[in-house]
């Protein structure tokens, strides 16, 4: 090494000589030090929320300040003086430090180690009001006295996750998980963290007759349960709708979200609803996922008794939109009327209230499985998820309508956002676990589908998705005694009997040779959809009678056709000039991964 010191090392000197290290180590200790004071003190003694981002930035603001003073003065024992360059104090340059000094930098060192070393090994934190990112909103406890009226209180909980849902800023669990806690005995910690969330609402509804009273909490669960906030509510029950708004915005000051100037625009509004029409709207509610003749109809009735007492409420036409879709298909009306009482009711809706989430929804399940119009359907799924974030089956569906156009990395995003906040729905598990078929990820498909019937055994969408899970991890035998099952309730016993005696001695194709012939038979008597059979002959190598079964399909629109260039179901189609044909005039992508 040269016998001079180079320039670095003649710097650090200087550094030294000035004091400016050890003022740098004093100043950050006493800034962690502050920091801490004011962040752990701005919740018992009601501090403004925003004052410890106000010291960071004085703090930020006054470092290079510091250091400034720090070159230039020196603080001696005559007093704070103006440091001399270090030519004009010749071999004075190595000057001892000062005991104090010293003391103070090594104690301000070891206080910086230990708040560094608290924080990233520490224990548990307690969790503040601005820590709260997600939540949970339980099923609400009927304190009324009246169970007849225990259908209300639940279309009260899903109204408010809904309208809590809104707030871009919070993850909202859904509904349907959120219900799984109803009568539970589980803690608030325990709930808390098996759903992964930050917070937990509690609420009380105290009376519901011409006015509702509710008590509303918020418990924050680590480390240990404790009540955040606790507020009553009154409110007449025509402006039931304004209830909802108020506890929203309350909580999320509580919790001290920021919202946008749109969420603000949208908690501002006040409106009345009619008693007995939001009665029967939350009476529908019950059957709105009930694809049966029976449960179509039963919301029918509800949603048509509400329209007579308030005609000018948006949400009921969009509910009406709805039942119309499940008739459209299930078969249960004609195409042309059906597909007319979808676009009147969807387009009523978007006159009263061109800002309800639930109608863009709807309009977004239309344009993509009813009318096949893509780019329409993806701004309606973007237009409702702009105003409400946590709609899960706006995010679900739209993960669908990614996956048909084949961006299957977007959609496995959509669709996890999508299980993340309903986790515990069985219907959502199942149309995620068809996203992870289409890309082409069969192991994880066939675990979400069980996981979603270990929750409920009796879930028909979801247990639908176990054949072709099957079929695609090459479990034949599993998929063979499910295929079985269903048709027993179609087919003769003797005809099952006979298709078992064939798999056993021929095996799969032959097996499904014949329930394929047996389906023929039956043509007449028992709807099987063209894009069903299309999959039954393409599996057993009939590919020209796959081909005419998917034309069939594109000419009557069968709802589930969008689904044919996803993955690999027809994978020895994909270069066949009829059935690119198909996809060109769906206008869906035809170079198919």
């Amino acid at each position: 090494m040269s016998g001079n010191p180079n320039k670095l090392y003649q710097f650090w000197q200087e550094l030294k000589r000035r004091r400016v290290v050890h003022v740098i180590t004093v100043y950050a200790s006493a800034g962690f030090v502050i920091i801490e004071l004011v962040n752990n003190l701005t919740e018992p003694l009601s501090l403004p929320p925003g004052l410890s981002t106000i010291v960071v930035v004085i703090l930020a603001v006054g470092f290079p300040l510091a250091v400034i003073l720090a070159w230039i003065y020196d603080l001696t024992p005559e007093g704070i003086e103006k440091t001399l360059p270090v030519e004009e104090i010749g071999d004075k340059s190595k000057v001892k430090v000062p005991n104090a000094w010293r003391i103070t930098t090594y104690v301000s060192f070891v206080v910086i180690v230990g708040l560094v070393t608290l924080h990233i090994v520490g224990g548990p934190k307690e969790l503040r009001a601005g820590d709260i990112k997600s939540l949970v909103i339980l099923p609400f406890d009927n304190f009324t006295g009246d169970d007849q009226l225990e259908y209300f209180v639940a279309g009260m909980h899903g109204s408010l996750i809904g309208d809590m849902g809104r707030i871009s800023g919070l993850r909202v669990i859904g509904k349907t998980s959120a219900n799984t806690y109803k009568a539970t005995e589980m803690s608030a910690p325990e709930i808390a963290q098996e759903l992964d969330v930050d917070a937990v609402v509690e609420t009380q509804v105290m009376c519901l007759g011409d006015s509702i009273c509710l008590q509303v909490r918020i418990v924050t669960p680590f480390p240990e349960e404790k009540q955040l906030w606790v507020a009553d509510y009154k409110e007449e029950r025509s402006k039931i709708l304004n209830l909802y708004n108020r506890v929203t915005k309350q909580i999320t000051d509580e919790v001290m979200i920021e919202l946008s100037s749109e969420e603000e625009r949208q908690l501002a509004k006040t409106e009345t609803v009619d008693i007995e029409a939001y009665d029967a709207y939350i009476r529908s509610y019950a059957y709105w996922g009930d694809l049966s003749k029976q449960g179509l109809d039963k919301a029918y009735e509800y949603l048509s008794q509400a329209i007579v007492k308030d005609p000018d409420w948006a949400p009921l036409y969009a509910g009406m939109a709805q039942v119309w879709v499940g008739r459209l298909q299930t078969g249960r009306v004609e195409t042309t009327l059906g597909r007319q009482k979808i676009h009147e009711n969807i387009n009523r809706a978007f006159e009263l209230d061109p800002d309800f989430a639930d109608s863009h929804f709807i309009n977004g399940i239309i344009s993509t499985w009813t009318d096949w119009n893509w780019e329409k359907g993806e701004k309606e799924f973007l237009r409702a998820l702009a105003l409400n974030p946590n709609d899960v089956m706006s995010r679900m569906y739209y993960a669908h309508l990614l996956m048909i156009l084949q961006r299957k990395d977007e959609a496995l995003t959509q669709g996890r956002l999508a299980v993340d906040l309903d986790p515990l729905n069985p219907l959502i598990l199942g149309l995620y676990s068809v996203v992870l078929k289409g890309a082409g990820k069969f192991q994880e498909c066939y675990d979400f589908i069980q996981k979603g019937l270990s929750i409920d055994p009796e879930n028909g969408f979801t247990r639908g998705q176990l054949g072709r899970a099957y079929y695609h991890l090459g479990e034949y035998d599993k998929m063979f005694e499910g295929s079985k099952k269903n048709l027993s309730q179609l087919f003769e016993p003797g005809v099952i009997q006979t298709i078992d005696s064939i798999y056993k001695e021929e095996g799969f194709s032959a097996a499904y040779e014949k329930i394929v012939r047996q389906w023929e038979l039956y043509d007449d008597e028992h709807y099987n959809a063209p894009g069903s059979l299309a999959w039954l002959y393409y599996i057993i190598g009939e590919y020209e009678n796959a081909l005419d079964d998917l034309e069939a399909g594109y000419e009557m629109r069968e709802p589930n056709m969008p689904y044919i260039g996803t993955g690999i179901e027809f994978e020895a189609l994909h270069d066949s000039t009829r059935f690119i044909a198909i996809l060109k005039k769906m206008n869906l992508p035809s170079n198919i991964d």
